[in-house]
């Protein structure tokens, strides 16, 4: 025995179709809409934030090389916790030292650099200009290779 609800009785017609009523969209709100304005703003801008932090930490603007010792090293920070130092260039003795501030973002390369205090040392940094948060370093100068200079 067939039930009724495997198979209908007869097949459909274009006026049985006909004969439906259109079925109604459910209109988005003021609310809604607001609401959605509100969401695609913030992801918009979240996006666009994201792509300038990338950037701004990927680009290098310039680079080089500085030899001095250095003279303080250590972790700073209340939430971010960056390594931070600084290293002392004199020019000719008994003159006045250049000091140059820059940040580390490396753990292997902090280690190097505690391992060398105290001795003549030439250091690689970038420089990323425009990094939005101090999250990523106090200074625009970020070390990427330090090696014992020959004197």
């Amino acid at each position: 025995m067939m039930d009724d609800l495997d198979q209908p009785p007869r097949a459909y017609t274009t006026a049985d179709v006909a004969s439906q009523p259109e079925p109604t969209r459910k209109r988005m709100g003021w609310r809604g809409k607001v609401m959605l304005s509100i969401v695609t703003v913030l992801v918009v801008g979240g996006l666009g934030l994201a792509a300038y932090v990338w950037t701004a930490l990927h680009y290098t603007y310039s680079s080089g090389d500085r030899a001095g010792f250095i003279q303080k090293f250590s972790k700073k920070g209340w939430l971010c916790k960056t390594w931070e130092g600084e290293i002392a260039m004199a020019n000719l003795p008994g003159t006045q030292p250049e000091v140059f501030d820059f940040s580390v973002r490396s753990d292997s390369i902090a280690k190097m650099i505690t391992k060398s205090m105290g001795q003549r040392v030439d250091i690689t940094y970038e420089q990323h200009r425009g990094v939005p948060t101090r999250c990523f370093g106090e200074t625009e100068y970020y070390v990427t290779g330090i090696r014992p200079a020959s004197q």
